[in-house]
């Protein structure tokens, strides 16, 4: 018995919430609050079939206002497949803020990082461990050389982004594994391909009335379009805020575009439910398949917890120095 496999594909792992992640998306996000953010995802995919995607994400930035800059570290690790095959990337990022007129603020960001990927052997089924005349028709361990091949990897990883924003808008273009690094497990090349995203949104107050309220609801429709390698994918929807709760509703998909089975490329709808307060955001969201797939898979399930830390300083912000936001998502 053999199985031949002609054409395998992957892409990078992505959150639903990708604004409640805005390091993984973009570097130039780096140090867009006024000091201290931690940041922690989780996503489950497709938790119906026999082992779910898992990936989980932390991420850490700062504002250095006297330097116009901002730094932060970013931390992924990313489990599938039966044998447990892991990806963690560690990440170091640095972002410039070059301060225009009427409160325009464009920074670019880098990020250096290093990758390990490896996978679990011994849950590996190799093909002479299914011949019944093999070592008297016992389960044997494989003598396949292939075992000799498999190992870990790892390697340094850039990327890059531009982020253009105000207190209501935003976006920005970034380029992730732009070095194409190899992340072959056996000999021979394996490309990681470069990921190109472009995303864009606004935050639209609802009321622009003369009297000042406590709290004001808004809106904000975003979109981010993603490629790498043969796979692209467009992610559209909008976001409703009333203090304290926040609304979402997105589609991910091309419509227009028809994937390799020459079906509809639709992918999902997702439903995301939050809070958000002076010091702390944290939402869910779940995606509802709509692809071949359908929705046996289970979806997935999206977590996301955010936490601004902001300490007092006694001394005077010079003009130049003064914090514009980037809208919170």
């Amino acid at each position: 018995m053999s199985i031949t496999v002609i054409n395998c594909y992957a892409q990078d792992p992505h959150f639903t919430q990708f604004y409640a992640q805005p390091l993984y998306l973009n570097p130039g996000f780096a140090g867009t609050t006024p000091e201290h953010r931690f940041i922690v995802n989780n996503r489950i995919q497709w938790p119906s079939l026999p082992e779910a995607f898992n990936t989980f994400a932390f991420s850490y930035d700062y504002n250095l206002a006297n330097l116009n800059s901002g730094l932060g570290l970013l931390l992924v690790a990313d489990k599938v497949g039966t044998a447990s095959l892991k990806s963690t990337t560690v990440a170091g990022i640095y972002s410039y803020k070059i301060h225009m007129a009427n409160n325009w603020v464009v920074s670019p960001g880098l990020q250096v990082g290093y990758s390990i990927r490896d996978l679990n052997i011994q849950k590996l089924l190799f093909g002479d461990q299914l011949d019944p005349n093999f070592n008297g028709g016992q389960t044997p361990i494989s003598i396949d050389p292939a075992i000799a091949r498999l190992g870990n990897t790892g390697f340094f990883d850039i990327g890059a982004g531009l982020l253009v924003y105000n207190e209501i808008f935003w976006a920005g273009i970034s380029a992730q594994h732009m070095n194409e690094p190899d992340q072959s497990l056996i000999e021979g090349d394996s490309k990681l391909p470069m990921k190109t995203q472009i995303h864009i949104g606004v935050r639209i107050p609802l009321y622009k009335g003369p009297r000042k309220r406590e709290r004001t609801a808004s809106i904000a429709p975003s979109l981010l379009y993603r490629t790498q390698g043969k796979f692209d994918q467009l992610d559209i929807g909008f976001q409703f805020n009333y203090n304290p709760i926040m609304v979402g509703l997105f589609y991910r998909g091309i419509p227009i575009q028809q994937n390799e089975a020459d079906n509809m490329s639709h992918d999902a709808v997702a439903f995301m439910f939050g809070l958000e307060f002076d010091k702390w955001d944290l939402a869910y969201s779940y995606d509802i398949t709509v692809s071949e797939l359908g929705v046996n898979a289970g979806g997935a399930h999206e977590l996301s917890l955010m936490y601004n830390l902001t300490v007092q300083k006694r001394r005077r912000i010079k003009r130049k120095e003064k914090f514009v936001p980037c809208p919170t998502f």
